[in-house]
């Protein structure tokens, strides 16, 4: 039986696993927003980055990208690799992934790692800010990984390849501009 890996963040332009089939498409009643804390890829336990998880909310549509694994290592592997690239999420939740708008679910139980709000399981939440704090925050994270820009504007690029731009991410990712730019001058 094949399973499938819903990437709402960085999973859409880098999986790290092996796949046979990548769709674009969504996930209903979850919006994505830049409340997770990183302490380990886009900034450290001194100075977390931000990165996005999802929170429920009804009617709305989250865009990224599922990943079919059908062989038995590869799906091993897979989640091996996921384990440990997602470990700062403390759940895992089974959705229904759409390609379609007005159709029926494309895949149902399709795996996707989500950092709850719930503060006693998840250390790494960090929760609402205002879209100046967030961008500050981004503008001066940077982890193993690399700068917490850089995560953002390869989300943001990633979600228009898709055709699907995320308000949230686009707002940030001018607000963070517009902070650099302050910064040169």
């Amino acid at each position: 039986m094949a399973m499938w890996v819903f990437g709402y963040g960085s999973l859409i332009w880098k999986s790290g696993f092996h796949y046979d089939e990548r769709l674009p498409g969504f996930i209903k009643d979850y919006r994505r927003v830049f409340y997770q804390g990183s302490t380990d890829h886009r900034g450290t336990p001194e100075f977390p980055g931000r990165t996005v998880t999802l929170e429920p909310a009804k009617g709305e549509y989250c865009w990224g990208a599922a990943y079919k694994i059908t062989n038995k290592e590869d799906q091993y592997n897979a989640l091996e690799y996921l384990e440990v690239r997602e470990k700062q999420y403390d759940m895992k939740a089974y959705v229904d992934f759409f390609t379609d708008l007005n159709a029926t679910p494309t895949v149902r139980g399709v795996m996707v790692y989500i950092g709850s709000a719930d503060k006693k399981r998840n250390k790494n939440y960090l929760g609402y800010a205002s879209l100046e704090e967030i961008a500050m925050q981004i503008v001066l994270a940077k982890g193993p990984s690399g700068p917490n820009t850089e995560y953002l504007f390869k989300l943001e690029k990633a979600l228009e390849q898709l055709g699907h731009g995320d308000e949230h991410v686009t707002d940030l990712a001018n607000e963070v501009r517009r902070m650099l730019c302050e910064m040169k001058h």
